[in-house]
């Protein structure tokens, strides 16, 4: 009898990229699944959009989002 666990961990399907809009350039990553994601890395946004290197999430820049001068 194969029993499946009640909270699976949500594992990447091929070809599916999460999407996130962010407002600022400057943004951090911790892959969003508490004490089982990856180390918190930070991230800068040179054009419109980067990705973690972890996790493959895709941060895309609201085109609506203001000048971001932090360093």
């Amino acid at each position: 009898m194969l029993i499946q666990p009640t909270n699976p961990t949500p594992r990447p399907r091929l070809g599916h990229v999460e999407t996130v809009i962010v407002h600022t350039r400057k943004i951090s990553c911790d892959g969003g699944l508490a004490a089982l994601g990856h180390p918190k890395v930070w991230l800068k946004i040179g054009g419109h959009q980067t990705f973690c290197p972890y996790c493959s999430r895709l941060f895309v820049l609201d085109p609506a989002a203001g000048h971001d001068d932090a360093h």
